[in-house]
């Protein structure tokens, strides 16, 4: 009954707290105003991660106790929010938001949450890392921490995307008996989901980086403390099926920006979001869209936990081969082609 409680009161801690972060983020100047691409006509507040990042901190505090491990997972999630704030108020480079990320990682390492083995791919057994852990557990951590961030495109997208991954991660803990990922998973996820009621369409305030970096940032290290511990060879793609939508549509940003021979960190149009907002979709329908996809993904992620090796590889080639198809077929991998005008309906942060 008690983590029950917990959950709610920390739903009900950032339900309260956005209005009085919509008033703060105005005083302070995080606002994101109107421009000829965006979709609002009105300044709005983009601070809405410090009500997450408060709603979270507060019930782990006062409700779990102070092991190494949540002693790192909070200085890192601080850090990465104060980043956050930092690029809300007032943009900040991008070598800069780099750096902090890599130093909220590093932190993560430093209080032992880190990938510490990997399974070896071909059987069962692992292959220890050594000081590798350190450059590959940095790598997870960042990656998801920007891919979250990219996919903050649209009302409500990151915030839905991020509670999805976070109970999807709650279930497949609960049946590998990780009781405190568990715990953890279902805070953030309730905390994500009192902004949430602020940030569906049409949204009051935005999420911002200091949102969108600190629950991509929280998901990397629940996956590491629960779900990359299992020496089967499953187990691998588990986490990366949870953070699903991100991942992928980081990684054909990639593979778009390489075939069209564009820098890889130039920003486009043509996410997952943009294509089908670009297909005629709603900006409701789309986001609808993504978490019906993303529900997909971690529900054979969940799946996946409960098949033999060969059972689970069958089924992730069956998924591949969807999503590859899925991609070729709304042009989120092709070449650039000419798109109608989403100015005017997509979102900025």
């Amino acid at each position: 009954m008690q983590p029950i409680l917990y959950i709610l009161i920390s739903f009900i801690l950032t339900y309260t707290l956005v209005p009085l972060v919509i008033k703060l983020a105005f005083r302070v100047g995080a606002v994101d105003n109107p421009s000829q691409r965006k979709v609002h006509t009105q300044p709005m507040p983009r601070l809405g991660g410090l009500a997450i990042y408060i709603g979270f901190t507060v019930i782990v505090l006062l409700t779990q106790p102070l092991t190494q491990q949540i002693i790192g997972l909070l200085i890192g999630g601080t850090i990465i929010t104060i980043l956050g704030i930092f690029d809300d108020i007032k943009d900040i480079s991008p070598r800069l938001k780099l750096a902090g990320q890599i130093l909220a990682a590093c932190v993560l390492v430093v209080y032992n949450i880190d990938v510490d083995f990997i399974t070896h791919p071909l059987g069962e057994g692992i292959l220890p890392l050594g000081y590798l852990s350190i450059p590959v557990t940095i790598f997870w951590i960042v990656g998801i921490t920007n891919a979250v961030n990219l996919i903050d495109g649209l009302d409500g997208l990151a915030a839905g995307i991020s509670v999805i991954a976070a109970i999807t991660l709650a279930i497949v803990g609960f049946s590998e008996g990780q009781i405190l990922m568990v715990t953890l998973a279902l805070m953030l996820a309730a905390s994500t989901l009192g902004f949430l009621r602020y940030n569906f369409h049409p949204a009051r305030i935005f999420m911002g980086d200091s949102g969108s970096m600190f629950l991509g940032f929280n998901l990397g290290a629940l996956a590491i403390m629960g779900l990359v511990k299992s020496v089967t060879i499953i187990s691998i793609f588990v986490p990366v099926l949870i953070l699903g939508i991100p991942i992928f549509d980081t990684l054909f940003a990639i593979i778009r920006r390489i075939i069209n021979d564009k820098p890889i960190f130039k920003a486009d149009k043509e996410h997952l979001h943009h294509c089908l907002l670009n297909k005629g979709f709603t900006h409701k329908q789309t986001v609808l869209i993504i978490y019906a996809i993303n529900i997909f993904l971690g529900g054979t992620a969940i799946v996946l936990t409960y098949l033999t090796t060969v059972q689970g590889m069958f089924i992730l080639a069956i998924v591949s081969t969807l999503t590859l198809w899925g991609a070729q077929k709304i042009g989120i991998m092709g070449r650039h082609h000419t798109s109608k005008q989403l100015s005017q309906k997509t979102v900025g942060k």
